[in-house]
């Protein structure tokens, strides 16, 4: 058995979406501005996970810090995604789980969010983040590019990459139809 597609024990540990918003100590406000402007595209997405409602087998754990600018803007997605579909969703601090980041890392970095669809004993059925893959792919494209951060140019070209994240991200919340669109992909397969 992969015990990296187990994470059953973590459940408990997680905290409820609410108490994550109480604790945290950093970008408050904006993570709560970004859960306010949630708009669902269209009303035949939102019907599809409203249908959910009656699955009782699925439970989302998302992998977080308040300190991370995607999960400010992508986490508030993801809670209103699962409100909707009825999934009980607890969220880990990024720094109290390492073990369970490292089993999950992005590009052998870690980058947060991480969310897993697992079901009610903890094996991971699907996995999400950090990022969708339209704002993903300026980081993907680095990274193949810029395997040695020892390069003479890597901060710089670093520094170009995020500002191409935050200009596919944008002002408002149009990103946030890719994140529902993604995890709907996701969920129609579970």
């Amino acid at each position: 058995m992969d015990l990296s597609r187990q994470i059953g024990d973590k459940w408990e540990k997680g905290l409820p979406p609410d108490a994550f918003r109480r604790a945290m100590t950093k970008n408050q406000e904006a993570f709560a501005s970004w859960y306010d402007k949630f708009v669902w595209p269209d009303e035949e997405t939102r019907e599809f996970f409203a249908s959910l409602g009656h699955r009782d087998d699925l439970r989302c754990v998302i992998l977080a810090a308040d300190w991370c600018g995607d999960v400010v803007r992508n986490v508030p997605v993801v809670l209103r995604v699962m409100e909707t579909a009825g999934i009980p969703v607890k969220i880990l601090i990024m720094e109290e789980h390492l073990d369970l980041m490292d089993q999950h890392l992005t590009m052998g970095g870690r980058s947060i969010p991480v969310v897993f669809i697992v079901d009610t004993g903890g094996t991971i059925l699907a996995k999400w983040g950090p990022r969708p893959a339209y704002v993903q792919e300026p980081m993907v494209k680095f990274k193949q590019a810029f395997p040695d951060r020892s390069v003479p140019d890597y901060e710089e070209k670093l520094a170009e990459t995020r500002k191409e994240i935050m200009r596919r991200y944008g002002e408002d919340t149009g990103y946030q139809k890719l994140i529902v669109q993604e995890l709907r992909d996701i969920l129609a397969k579970v």
